[in-house]
C-alpha cells in the first residue's frame, strides 16, 4: 500500500477543484471541519483520518464521474481540502518527532 503522502501527491481532479482545495486548505482548521465531516466525537489522529478522508472523497469522485445527482460539489470540495490541510499536520507532526 502506498503511504499516506503519496496517495495525496498522485491524486488526480479536475484542475479546478484540485485549485480551490489548496485555496481552501490554507484556513483548515481540524477542530471544526473535521468533526462536521467525521461526525462529532473524539478525532482519529491524522494517519487514520486521511486514509477515512480519502475513502469517502473516492467515493464522491465516483459520484462526480458517474454524474450521479446526489453528487455535492461543496462536499467534494470538503472531502478535498481536508486531506490537504491534514496532510500538512500529518507532515508537520512527524518531523517535529524527529527533532
Amino acid at each position: 500500500m502506498q503511504d499516506l503522502m503519496t496517495m495525496i501527491a498522485t491524486l488526480r481532479r479536475p484542475r479546478m477543484l484540485a485549485r480551490t482545495a489548496k485555496f481552501g486548505a490554507r484556513d483548515y482548521n481540524r477542530d471544526r471541519h473535521l468533526q462536521r465531516i467525521l461526525g462529532y466525537g473524539s478525532l482519529p489522529g491524522s494517519g487514520q483520518a486521511l486514509l477515512r478522508l480519502m475513502e469517502m472523497e473516492k467515493e464522491v469522485n465516483e459520484q462526480r464521474k458517474e454524474e450521479d445527482a446526489a453528487y455535492s460539489l461543496v462536499r467534494h470540495l470538503d472531502l478535498l481540502i481536508a486531506p490537504l490541510g491534514e496532510a500538512q499536520l500529518y507532515q508537520a507532526n512527524r518531523a517535529s518527532a524527529f527533532q
